[in-house]
């Protein structure tokens, strides 16, 4: 299994800053047995996040593609919005599920705008920016991503 991970946040990325979310997420992956192709950071930039999605999941390049960030309710949080644009089939439990499992800890789960979904056998997932609720987020449904990934692939 292949994965990619990207944080959003046009600050580090301007700054060629390392992300915690995508360090803690690619820990996480290479222990649940996948390989992670790439990861790096990008731009709050709707169109920039959908054409990296879209590249990687038409060149069949990896089977997870992980954002982090960009998932509240200012006008630069895009991530949702660019994961919806590239995908063919959307998975909304993905987010319904995290959104109800991050109310535990705080009402401002609410605001987060996630979003999850399929394109050309790529499962692609927003999680928020916090490495820890990030990490806590993919931990909480690890089981069910492995279960897609491995039937989309097939």
């Amino acid at each position: 299994m292949r994965a990619a991970i990207f944080a959003i946040d046009t600050g580090a990325y301007k700054a060629k800053a390392e992300s915690a979310a995508a360090t803690a997420l690619k820990r996480l992956l290479e222990q649940a047995g996948f390989e992670v192709k790439a990861a790096g950071i990008l731009p709050q930039e709707k169109e920039v996040v959908e054409s990296v999605i879209k590249q990687l999941a038409d060149a069949e390049s990896v089977e997870l593609i992980l954002t982090a960030g960009a998932t509240g309710y200012q006008d630069e949080d895009c991530a949702a919005e660019a994961v919806t644009d590239a995908a063919e089939r959307l998975l909304p439990g993905i987010p319904e599920a995290l959104r109800a499992y991050n109310l535990r800890y705080s009402k401002k789960a609410i605001l987060e705008s996630m979003a999850a979904g399929i394109r050309n056998k790529t499962l692609v997932i927003n999680l928020p920016e916090s490495a820890k609720t990030a990490k806590e987020d993919m931990e909480y449904i690890l089981p069910e991503v492995v279960q897609v990934v491995e039937n989309i692939s097939l």
